[in-house]
């Protein structure tokens, strides 16, 4: 069983180098989380609207309500896992682990589908907020976790790009099992096109679901199958997770130091220039993600003429993503985290085209080109804030346990912006006449579809890249951080030597 190294020499400890199989652990471990993640992302929407039968609005409060309580959930974890004692396995692995079985229990719970019709909303509210908060419990500690497990940068992007991997793949097996297992929920002989004519008014405008007492209990089990295999997926995660990774105590810090209180390292956090860039730029881009994914489905569904194909185009875009995670760590070594930045917006020219011509063939390509920006835009901000957290170091070099207030604030943002997207975009559906269980919506709910495919991505997304813009870390300040902070850790070995020394002495 893989422990905790604390009481690693320093010689020893200086020379530590991330393995291969560590670094492979680390990013297995990540992977579950992606898998859940991404089924929610591509299929709760649909699931809530056309399967359990909930108005757009109130699909709308529960996808917001429970992204508002994972963010709420951020700040709080980041205070109790600062608060943390170092123990046998670690400060940050007993969250890890102690979080996973609720949450195991919550995900599944949050697909079935209750006999009862009148408290559906509070039921899939209350099970979506504790999954949402149960995953930052678990998110906040295990991406903290990078900062204590090598001192190495190149070590730490390097492990990041094995996460970054192995979470898109996550995301494709969340992705192509969700899809595979219930597309024969969303697919109907009542909702045929007249091949003779070929046009959306052949349409039969009827229920998707004619008979609620045959088909609904169909399509709720195919929905507790996929939901069942998904939770298996979490308890290999962490068992692999949990026997291959050692967490490191911080090599940077005196014996002395002491952590910095919650309250003022959220100030300091605030504060610091470079993070609250790079928060405001990707928290611009994630929301611009998530729209896509949480809205992708249905476009294909009732805009695009796509319905036959939607899982195929969900497993093209996340195969892409999956593949090119290693063209984009091999891209940013050479060119730069900032240059890299730029492929995020490649998916926006061909996501217009396909918005104005719907065409399998371009969906296809639209569907490769959009993995590639996705891919980017998941490697990049995890690949950069340990760079943050390495300038505020060198800023703050006396203070300790800032780690988890960096990773547990940002990840509040995100949430909560994804959060704000997901909501206002099935308020829109609402507002439109969006109609659960009908062959063809009304021209409102398409082109409300295309907007939130299209243009408001696209918006969101070219804002995130000019603000990017004026992130001051560069590769050259990076190297020159890294030299500063080998000097700092040399200074404070022979000082923490030196205190031992006298204390020996003395006795």
């Amino acid at each position: 069983m893989a422990g905790a190294a604390r009481d690693t020499p320093a010689g020893e400890q200086e020379e530590y180098r991330l393995s291969m199989c560590s670094k492979l652990c680390y990013a297995i471990g990540g992977a579950p989380n992606q898998v859940a993640g991404s089924a929610a992302s591509f299929f709760l929407q649909i699931y809530l609207l056309d399967i359990a039968h909930i108005t757009p609005f109130h699909a709308s409060l529960v996808l917001f309500i429970g992204k508002a309580s994972g963010a709420v959930t951020d700040p709080v974890a980041g205070f109790f896992i600062s608060k943390s004692r170092w123990t046998k396995i670690g400060r940050l692995m007993p969250w890890v682990l102690a979080c996973t079985p609720f949450t195991i229990v919550s995900y599944f719970f949050m697909w079935y589908l209750p006999p009862f019709v009148s408290g559906r909303v509070a039921w899939y509210l209350t099970f979506h907020c504790l999954f949402q908060a149960l995953t930052t419990l678990f998110q906040v500690p295990y991406s903290a976790l990078t900062m204590f497990l090598s001192t190495d940068q190149k070590d730490r992007d390097s492990a990041t790009a094995y996460r970054m991997t192995m979470e898109v793949l996550g995301t494709l097996i969340g992705a192509s099992l969700q899809g595979q297992i219930v597309a024969s929920a969303h697919v109907s002989p009542h909702c045929t096109v007249n091949p003779s004519l070929n046009t959306t008014d052949s349409w039969h405008d009827a229920p998707i679901i004619p008979d609620p007492s045959d088909s609904l209990s169909h399509q709720a089990k195919v929905y507790m199958i996929a939901a069942g295999v998904i939770a298996g997926v979490y308890l290999l995660g962490i068992v692999v997770l949990f026997l291959g990774v050692k967490e490191r105590d911080d090599p940077y810090a005196l014996n002395s130091d002491r952590a910095i209180p919650f309250c003022k390292g959220l100030a300091l956090t605030m504060k610091h220039g470079p993070y609250v860039k790079l928060t405001a730029s990707f928290l611009l881009i994630s929301t611009a993600v998530q729209l896509e994914q949480g809205n992708f489905v249905l476009f294909c569904t009732h805009a695009a003429g796509l319905r036959n194909h939607f899982q195929y185009l969900v497993v093209t875009i996340l195969v892409s993503a999956a593949v090119s995670v290693p063209f984009w760590q091999k891209f940013l070594q050479r060119f730069g985290k900032k240059c890299a930045a730029c492929g995020i917006s490649w998916m926006i020219p061909f996501a217009v085209m396909l918005v104005t011509i719907p065409n399998l063939i371009l969906a296809y390509f639209v569907a490769f080109i959009s993995g590639l920006s996705i891919a980017a835009s998941l490697l990049l901000p995890w690949s950069m804030l340990p760079d943050v957290v390495d300038n505020f170091r060198l800023q703050n070099p006396h203070g300790k346990g800032h780690e988890t207030i960096f990773y547990s604030s940002y990840v509040f943002f995100t949430k909560m912006s994804a959060g704000i997207g997901l909501g206002i975009s099935a308020a829109g559906l609402e507002f439109t006449g969006y109609k659960p269980g009908i062959c063809r919506q009304s021209d409102d709910v398409i082109l409300t579809l295309k907007l939130l495919i299209g243009a408001v991505p696209a918006i969101l997304i070219l804002l995130g890249l000019f603000i990017l813009l004026f992130y001051p870390i560069t590769e050259e300040s990076r190297k020159e951080t890294k030299l500063a902070l080998e000097e700092l850790r040399r200074s404070h070995q022979s000082t923490d030597n030196l205190d031992s020394h006298k204390k020996d002495t003395s006795v």
